[in-house]
Order: structure tokens, then C-alpha cells, then sequence
């Protein structure tokens, strides 16, 4: 017996071990790279200070910072003016299609920014069918473009984060501290804002971090709808892009601020979480009060509203997929043109796109357990390491880790640039967190104690893993896998960097088609990956009967 336990032990050193390898390999040395580009002359090759003097010196480089602050702090606050009061709603009073409204909700966080931004564009943008007709009756609206039309994609894009973070913290908080201020005389809005809030602050700032650094990190929706509105993520890939696959230090530079900017704000969510207390009984949870008929209605009407404007733009571009077209025009009448214009003329970036993800996907689920068990059952300083470590993922934008893997895997020894496995690697990388996260979840509700009984009757200890560990982690590891798959089928912050002509991807020529003009095949296009998208979510949720906070 003692020789099994020492060779499980040796086994689950070696997927630590392993671990750290992989993320040491495809983590920390493309941002360890990435650092030191940021102190090389582009020119010369030598050390210098010179990239962050250009950056910080020079007021174009810094109206990219202060742009990229701006819209990410107002993405924010827009995401909480939606998520609070739909959170609220939905949580204490009977709202009818309530499951509608998550679905919805959960859709329009996993559905792509850019598709969103395209959507709009469509609808809001110069010739935009919205804007033409409201003008027709008199209402003169400006267009989508520039940093109101960012901050209204990502709100309606990002409030889910809120919404789903704030209805789990309000359905379990203290009722009794909410009945003793009314007691005392508070109206129920100084309620909610004095006694409730600061009860569920560490979901809301964690909904609110999440919209802040997302907005940060993305690259679609401010590159199609900003215009001269320059952004961090933006400039890094302008910046790149522009030498021509050079050193790349001035965008290793702003890479490096992009990643700055995110800590300092994860690090102050955590500071103001830390210096106050919100524990509370959690023994008188809320009850869900039936609504009047006075405020039945208007309730029930933003709600609705609410959810119906985040998946407009989904609804606009599947209804753009199905119009005629003449080349890159619109036309009278509804027909196949456009799904046959993509069979067509790039296939390959339908078929890139599902292998790639399904590629990853199948990594992620096999090292997503493993390295989930030895964080949650092998607790150790290593494992708890490793673990803080797979949460960079979350903060690093796609196009700075990019940016990291040209740098890292475009010499000697390892040559993976032009490549599609540099693109699988890299989405396998950035989704590995939500298999690790899922995996972790699922075992803290398994009692390791089955695990033990079986090998205290004799199971080979892996074998004790395997047939018993392992079949009660399924439904984990298929969220966890499923949730991969979404983000990694959709991901374009950094396959626009790393593709090239033969591996173009979904989002890349999205990405491109609405550049060009080409709003059929954008909409084709982007309908196969709602379906697709659709179809995971579906799964989610009622195969493995997973919570609507799963998807976060």
C-alpha cells in the first residue's frame, strides 16, 4: 500500500511538475519576452529606456492610455447601471421568463464583441438602416463611431458579469440586516444602497472588475467602430503590424502598460474588498416577492428591455445572413447568397476555426483536470502557485500574448510563427483556466472520502482516480471544456496577430470582411458562430444542469 501511495505521489508530482513546465513554456516566457522587447531599440538591439521615454513622451502614445482608462471605466459603470437593478429584479421579485432572460443574458457574454460592434454599425453606423429611419420621422441620433458607440458595445456586452455575480450574492445575503434598516426608517432605495450593497460589493467589484479589464483587453470592437480613436490594444497591434515583424519594442511597450494598467485595478478591487467585512449569518435568505400590478409592469418592461438590446445585435446579424447580396451590397428579398459566397470563396476559415478549437479544446479538458486536481486534492505552496499563476490568462489581452509567442517561438529552437499550431497553443493557454476553475469547482462538492475507500480496498490508486474521481468530475470538466470551446472558437485578439493566409480563422475574416465592407460575408460568418456558440451554451446548461455563474 505504501508503495502505491508513493507512486501516485510520484505520478502527481510529475502532472505538477508537467504544469508548470507547459505554463512556464507558453505563459511566462512570451510576457517575459514581451518585458524585455519593451527595453530593446528596434534599431540598434540594446538596452534601452528609450521605447518607455517615446510612449510616456509623446502625446499620441498617451491619449492611447488615457482613451484606453476612459472607455474602460465607463464600460464599467454602464455594466453596473444594466447588471444591478436586472440582478435585483430578477433575484427578489417573480419575474416571468426569467430563464429567458439568463440565457439571453449568458449568450450575450459569450457571443463575440466584434459581432456586436458589426451589428451596430449596421443598424447605427453612417448608413445604418436605425439611424436612417429614426431620421426619417424627425430624430437625428450621432453615429456608432468613436468612444460612445465602444462604451455602449461593451456594456451591453459585459453587464451579464454584473447581472449574474449580483443575483447569486442577493439571493443568499442576511434579509434580516434589510428588515432591521427598514425598521428603522429607510426608504428602500437608501436601503438597498446602504445595507445591500455593501453586502454583495465583493460580487459587484468582481462583475465590475471583470467589464473593466475585458473592455481593456479587447481589440475588435474599438479597432471596427473607433476610428481615430486609438485605444491600447489597438496601438499594440498597429505598432506591430507597422514593423513589419521587426523587434517589436514599442508594442512590447504598450503591451506592457496594457497589463499594467489591468493589475493596478485588480489589485484595487482587492485593497478596497480586504480593509472591510461583509460576513454575515446567511441564515434568512430572501424570499421572491410577487410583484403589483403598478410595478409589475414597468419592471418587467426593463428586464426585457435590457436583455432584448444585449442580443439585438445578434438578431440583426443573423437576419443580414439570410438578405441577397450583389458582391458586397445588400439587396431587396432574402436568399443563400451570402453562405454560398463563404463555402465558396474561405472555407478554410470555417474548417480552420472548428479544428483549431476542438484542437485545444481536447488539450485543455486532458491537462484542465489533471492540473484542477493536483490544485484542489495536492494543496501545497507549488500548487497554490501554479493555480495564482493560470489566473494571468484572465487579465493578459489576446493580442499581448500574441505579441509574447511571435516574439518567443520566431527563432531558433522552436519556430512556430506562420504556423497553425502557434495558434492552438495559444488558445489553449488562454482557455486552460476555465477547465482548471471548473475541474477545482466540481471537486470541492466530491468528497475525497470515496476516493480513499477505494483505495483502502485495494484500487490502484490511479485506478481510484479513474473510475471513481473521475466519472463524479464529468459534468465539471464538460463545462469546463464547453466554456473552452466558446471563447476559443470566437478568440481574435491574438490569432490576428499569429494567423496567416492559410490559417485565417472565423473571427479573423469577420474581422477583416467588415473592414472591407463586406457585411453578407461578415454575417454569415458570424451567424455559424452564434449557432455554434448557441448550440455549447444550450449544452451547458441543460446536460449538465450547470449554474447560470458556470459560464463566469
Amino acid at each position: 500500500m505504501i508503495r502505491l501511495v508513493n507512486s501516485l505521489k510520484n505520478i502527481w508530482s510529475f502532472v505538477t511538475l508537467f504544469a508548470f513546465v507547459i505554463v512556464g513554456l507558453l505563459l511566462i516566457l512570451p510576457l517575459y519576452n514581451i518585458f524585455i522587447s519593451s527595453f530593446v531599440d528596434n534599431e540598434t538591439g540594446s538596452i534601452t529606456f528609450q521605447n518607455y521615454t517615446d510612449i510616456l513622451g509623446r502625446s499620441y502614445y498617451r491619449e492611447a492610455i488615457y482613451n484606453s482608462i476612459f472607455v474602460g471605466f465607463f464600460s464599467m459603470v454602464g455594466s453596473l447601471i444594466i447588471g444591478i437593478p436586472l440582478a435585483f429584479f430578477t433575484s427578489r421579485f417573480k419575474i416571468y421568463g426569467k430563464s429567458i432572460i439568463s440565457t439571453l443574458a449568458i449568450l450575450a457574454l459569450v457571443s463575440p464583441p466584434f459581432i456586436g460592434a458589426y451589428a451596430w454599425i449596421t443598424m447605427l453606423g453612417s448608413n445604418g438602416w436605425l439611424r436612417h429611419g429614426l431620421e426619417s420621422i424627425g430624430i437625428t441620433i450621432p453615429t456608432i463611431y468613436g468612444p460612445l458607440g465602444i462604451i455602449i458595445v461593451f456594456s451591453l456586452k459585459l453587464y451579464p458579469f454584473v447581472y449574474l455575480l449580483t443575483a447569486g450574492a442577493l439571493s443568499k445575503i442576511n434579509v434580516s440586516l434589510e428588515d432591521a434598516a427598514e425598521s428603522l426608517g429607510y426608504r428602500p432605495f437608501s436601503k438597498f444602497l446602504y445595507v445591500t450593497l455593501p453586502l454583495i460589493l465583493p460580487a459587484v467589484s468582481t462583475g465590475a472588475l471583470l467589464s473593466f479589464v475585458l473592455s481593456l483587453a479587447d481589440f475588435g470592437t474599438p479597432s471596427i467602430i473607433g476610428r481615430n480613436f486609438r485605444v491600447l490594444s489597438t496601438l499594440a497591434y498597429n505598432l506591430y503590424t507597422s514593423e513589419m515583424g521587426g523587434n517589436p519594442g514599442l508594442a512590447s511597450t504598450v503591451s506592457i502598460l496594457l497589463i499594467a494598467v489591468s493589475l493596478i485595478f485588480v489589485y484595487t478591487q482587492r485593497l478596497i474588498i480586504r480593509k472591510k467585512d461583509f460576513g454575515s449569518d446567511m441564515l434568512n435568505h430572501p424570499e421572491v416577492k410577487k410583484l403589483n400590478r403598478i410595478t409589475s409592469i414597468p419592471i418587467h418592461i426593463t428586464c426585457y428591455l435590457i436583455v432584448f438590446l444585449s442580443s439585438l445585435p445578434s438578431l440583426v446579424v443573423i437576419y443580414n445572413s439570410f438578405r441577397k447580396t450583389s458582391g458586397p451590397v445588400f439587396k431587396p428579398g432574402f436568399g443563400l447568397d451570402s453562405y454560398l459566397r463563404i463555402i465558396n470563396d474561405v472555407p478554410e476559415a470555417i474548417i480552420n476555426s472548428f479544428i483549431f478549437s476542438i484542437s485545444a479544446v481536447i488539450m485543455i479538458v486532458i491537462f484542465g483536470t489533471l492540473i484542477g486536481y493536483v490544485v484542489a486534492r495536492k494543496q501545497s505552496i507549488l500548487t497554490g502557485a501554479l493555480d495564482s499563476m493560470l489566473m494571468i490568462p484572465y487579465i493578459v489581452p489576446g493580442v499581448v500574448l500574441g505579441l509574447g509567442f511571435i516574439v518567443s517561438f520566431n527563432n531558433k529552437p522552436i519556430v512556430l510563427s506562420g504556423t497553425s499550431i502557434i495558434i492552438i497553443l495559444v488558445i489553449f493557454i488562454r482557455r486552460l483556466p476555465y477547465s482548471v476553475r471548473s475541474s477545482v469547482s466540481i471537486l470541492k462538492q466530491i468528497n475525497i472520502g470515496l476516493e480513499e475507500a477505494a483505495i483502502s480496498l485495494g484500487t490502484n490508486p490511479s485506478k481510484a482516480f479513474l473510475k471513481v474521481t473521475l466519472p463524479l468530475m464529468m459534468p465539471g470538466v464538460f463545462a469546463g471544456g464547453m466554456m473552452a470551446f466558446i471563447t476559443g472558437i470566437n478568440e481574435l485578439s491574438s490569432s490576428i496577430i499569429l494567423y496567416v493566409g492559410g490559417t485565417v480563422t472565423m473571427p479573423v475574416r469577420i474581422y477583416l470582411a467588415v473592414l472591407d465592407g463586406e457585411f453578407g460575408t461578415a454575417a454569415s460568418l458570424s451567424t455559424i458562430l452564434l449557432v455554434a456558440t448557441g448550440i455549447a451554451v444550450y449544452t451547458i446548461i441543460n446536460i449538465t444542469d450547470s449554474d447560470e455563474r458556470a459560464f463566469l
